[in-house]
């Protein structure tokens, strides 16, 4: 508990807060964010259909984004040595490229040729490969075959994925193999770390897989650091805790702080499933919009460079009932509740927005989280919620808009005294001008 104590006064002092302020959560961010640079979205588009991904691409076209994550599984693409299944994947890339969109690609699992799987079992592309040169080799013919994938990410979250376990030696050894094999054929190409789940816990041991990757001298390798921090709630899986920012905040100070220049979170999301139960509760799709947009606003007040939303398509009966349902359109490409309250929330923001002081404001709530932020042309914006419902004043503001996007709603608010604004447990996005 002593422990916990410390690391949240530590992120307090980093915010600028005290520690009589821990009951209100205020953040600052570190930088300026720029959406379409910042905010990305997982795709798997050669899994679906031409005419389907057509129509998620013109999907994240409409929200202005520009960075995709791409699912390579190794097993699909070469089913046997040698054999390849790449039409799919050709045609994908090729129609992607027209729409210009940065990329990042991982090549998962390994090739029942290549697995160090024992005799008999039904799940080889879990275990490692056998000889990771191999591995390296398929990669870099990828990297050379798609010039237009700007970084390449070595598998994808081996902490909890790899059999019979993580071994972060292992992983490490296979990771700098190929990332020297890519950047021996294509010399500066960026190279990503596997996305380790939540924050690189590994079953049966008390290690981190990525800060055993710094131990062996990740940050000399000019490496992007990579980590999947999914939680229960958008605030963590304790809120009153609020231990996603405890953690990733941590998480990427002590990256940066070793030496590492970029930490990119290439998965997070919720699923709007319907059950049964796996892992993640029952919320809907009105939820998922919902803990989406306060997880986002809660992230791009953090020192992350790149973030990658999971994930734009919900998928087909190929992915258990609960990954189907992460999408930001449906099957049939249709926008989703959630895909609509991001394009309000990236309309209401603007492409940019600049660090910023809260206002001074008066009868603060205790379960408040609010981050505040300028916009270039001059106008003030704070995006704020509270499960308790508790109203706030702001003496300084005079007059401003209030707006909700998960329903598209706006208020025109003003007083002489100052504006009142009803807080609510879902993000709202005050904007005013100076």
């Amino acid at each position: 508990m002593k422990g916990k104590t410390l690391l949240a006064m530590t992120l307090l002092s980093a915010m600028g807060l005290s520690s009589a302020a821990w009951s209100a959560t205020l953040l600052k961010a570190p930088r300026s964010v720029t959406w379409r640079d910042f905010l990305g979205v997982n795709v798997q588009f050669h899994y679906f259909e031409p005419q389907a991904y057509q129509k998620q691409m013109t999907r994240l076209d409409a929200l202005g984004l520009g960075w995709i994550r791409w699912t390579l599984h190794w097993p699909i693409l070469e089913p046997a040595q040698g054999q390849y299944n790449l039409a799919a994947l050709d045609a994908a890339m090729q129609t992607a490229s027209a729409h210009h969109y940065d990329t990042v690609a991982y090549l998962v699992g390994s090739a029942a040729f290549d697995s160090t799987a024992p005799q008999g079992a039904s799940n080889t592309d879990q275990y490692p490969p056998r000889d990771n040169s191999i591995f390296a080799q398929r990669m870099t013919a990828l990297a050379q075959r798609y010039p237009q994938v700007s970084h390449w990410q070595v598998w994808n979250e081996p902490n909890i994925i790899w059999l019979p376990q993580a071994d972060p030696v292992a992983y490490y050894k296979l990771l700098t193999t190929t990332a020297d094999a890519i950047r021996s054929a294509l010399p500066g190409k960026p190279i990503v770390t596997a996305g380790v789940a939540y924050y690189g816990q590994m079953r049966g041991s008390t290690g981190y897989m990525l800060q055993s990757m710094v131990d062996q001298g990740l940050a000399s390798k000019d490496i992007v650091a990579a980590y999947h921090p999914y939680s229960e709630y958008p605030e963590g899986d304790s809120i009153p805790d609020r231990d996603f920012l405890v953690r990733a905040n941590a998480m990427n100070k002590s990256l940066h702080d070793a030496g590492v220049k970029q930490v990119w979170a290439t998965e997070w999301g919720w699923s709007s499933y319907s059950g049964p139960v796996e892992m993640q509760r029952i919320i809907g799709v009105n939820g998922q919009a919902d803990y989406t947009l306060r997880r986002l606003a809660l992230m791009s007040a953090l020192d992350y460079q790149r973030i990658f939303l999971f994930n734009l398509s919900d998928l087909d009966e190929r992915a258990s009932p609960r990954d189907r349902g992460y999408g930001l359109v449906d099957l049939n490409g249709e926008p989703k509740p959630v895909y609509t309250a991001l394009q309000n929330f990236l309309k209401v923001t603007g492409p940019s927005l600049q660090p910023a002081d809260p206002p001074p404001a008066s009868s603060v709530p205790d379960d408040l989280y609010a981050i505040a932020w300028n916009r270039p042309d001059g106008s003030h914006l704070l995006m704020a919620w509270s499960a308790s419902g508790a109203q706030m004043r702001f003496p300084g503001i005079k007059s401003a808009t209030l707006y909700d996007p998960l329903t598209g709603n706006r208020r025109e608010l003003t007083g002489a005294q100052g504006v009142d604004v009803a807080l609510t447990p879902t993000l709202q996005i005050l904007v005013w001008n100076p």
